[in-house]
């Protein structure tokens, strides 16, 4: 058993910000309490310059299954909204690999239509899915349907004591998948990739009676990028706000809402102390690598805006990811180099059980070193509010960010972390516009990314335009 291949969780969220677990905290903004998944980094590897390759669940979720960029594998917007697709499928994807090389393999939560089909339809034995499946286990309980009456901004769930929860659903049957996985698993052959996928803490978070004065409001601080004047940005940022009715709301109607979300953070991560307890309980820590991560983060009012749509600041773009793997990553260790995680992650797992990866992906094993990348991409197809394509390169210090049909955006992420003044028409920043812009072009060209085109290209690479205000 010792040498016999090793089993695979991944812990997968949803919209979960980088700064909202408690070893990423500032003084400076909302703090929270995560002591399972701190003490997961503190056992293993906390990868602080994490980013999503699309700041939207579907597209992002489907590069951890092909390993390919959304450029590439197609599956562009989440569904039913205009551009979806889910992605093409012609190679064997993470799980016909991992199944292929004999492991046994659960799913619960969600899963957003990235790829054809569901998971079954790719040799996952146990699936339960966060919709249909979990109410049908209320309803095996006696409980009424949850009940949303404040829209997407989060409520109060009066129907459900915590472990009746989407969340405790979710952690019980993956709890039940590892013990019983690894009970069968006497002689080593049949290792298992368990992957739960709490829809959590996507809006609105509906957090139970008994967590909900968890964070009062009252004594949460603003984001540090709360109050964003907007100035020289594009006119969709201010659109965004109008299109959720936030426009003109102070920090007294925003602190309720990352109440909600920041409890429903720490009810996971209690939860996630219960999964990692089960592979203690069932003898299999030693041999599993853990992974936690998410697709992407929120805004939850950072810049005055709500959810992710059209933009492409830090608190969207970049995600914790934490992973445990004994004897492979030591303990307490920090990553700094850019991983693009959900490409990463596919190479990585791969990897870990010892299955080749494919030719055609574009992640890095982040456990053979580091990834040696100068700075990360990211791409935006537009959402269910209108079309607005963005693409985004970002290096240590600066971040420009293409807006195809309005002003783009250029930010010193040194001098001015929150990204709230734009250099894109500062003549001193000119040199850096023009080299970002160049590698804007390069990253397009490479992933086959079909926005840049005879037309289009000519913002990136046309001196005159690059000099035109709004460019």
């Amino acid at each position: 058993m010792a040498n016999s291949r090793p089993n695979l969780l991944l812990i997968h969220s949803d919209q979960h910000r980088f700064d909202c677990l408690g070893i990423h905290a500032s003084g400076n903004g909302p703090r929270i309490r995560t002591p399972n998944l701190d003490r997961l980094a503190a056992q293993g590897a906390d990868f602080v310059n994490a980013f999503t390759p699309s700041p939207i669940c579907s597209p992002a979720r489907a590069s951890l299954l092909t390993g390919r960029w959304p450029s590439q594998h197609r599956c562009q917007n989440i569904p039913p909204f205009d551009g979806y697709r889910p992605a093409e499928t012609g190679e064997p994807i993470l799980w016909q690999r991992l199944g292929s090389a004999g492991y046994r393999m659960a799913h619960f939560g969600k899963f957003h239509g990235e790829v054809p089909g569901d998971p079954t339809g790719y040799g996952v034995e146990r699936y339960a899915w966060e919709e249909d499946d979990y109410d049908a286990w209320r309803a095996q309980r006696g409980l009424p349907p949850r009940e949303r009456t404040n829209g997407w901004f989060g409520e109060v769930d009066r129907t459900s004591g915590v472990e009746d929860t989407r969340i405790a659903w979710g952690a019980g049957l993956t709890c039940d998948a590892i013990r019983d996985f690894s009970a069968d698993n006497t002689d080593g052959s049949r290792p298992f990739f368990v992957r739960w996928d709490p829809s959590e803490p996507h809006l609105p978070c509906l957090v139970p009676e008994a967590v909900a004065d968890d964070y009062p409001a009252g004594s949460i601080p603003p984001w540090p990028a709360f109050a964003d004047p907007l100035e020289d940005k594009p006119p969709m940022q201010a659109q965004q706000r109008r299109s959720w009715g936030v426009d003109g709301w102070g920090w007294e109607q925003w602190a309720p809402v990352v109440s909600r979300y920041l409890a429903e953070i720490t009810l996971l991560d209690a939860k996630i102390g219960e999964v990692l307890d089960a592979l203690d309980t069932a003898g299999v820590a030693e041999n599993t690598l853990v992974v936690y991560s998410t697709d992407h983060g929120d805004l939850c009012g950072s810049h005055g805006m709500m959810d992710k749509h059209y933009m492409m600041y830090d608190d969207v773009l970049k995600v914790p990811l934490v992973a445990r793997f004994p004897g492979r990553i030591e303990p307490g260790s920090v990553r700094d180099d850019f991983v693009v995680h959900e490409l990463d992650l596919h190479a990585t797992l791969l990897s870990a059980a010892g299955v080749g990866v494919p030719d055609h992906a574009e992640g890095l094993d982040l456990l053979a070193g580091a990834t040696g990348r100068e700075d990360v991409f990211s791409q935006y197809f537009g959402c269910q509010f209108g079309q607005y394509s963005t693409r985004m390169v970002r290096d240590r210090r600066w971040k420009y960010v293409w807006n195809l049909t309005a002003v783009d955006e250029l930010y010193d992420l040194q001098t001015d972390p929150i990204e709230f003044v734009n250099r894109v028409h500062d003549p001193a920043a000119a040199g850096e516009l023009a080299r970002l812009r160049q590698r804007t072009l390069h990253w397009c060209e490479t992933l086959d990314d079909r926005i840049c085109n005879g037309f289009t290209r000519l913002q990136l690479e046309d001196p005159a335009v690059t000099a035109a205000p709004g460019a």
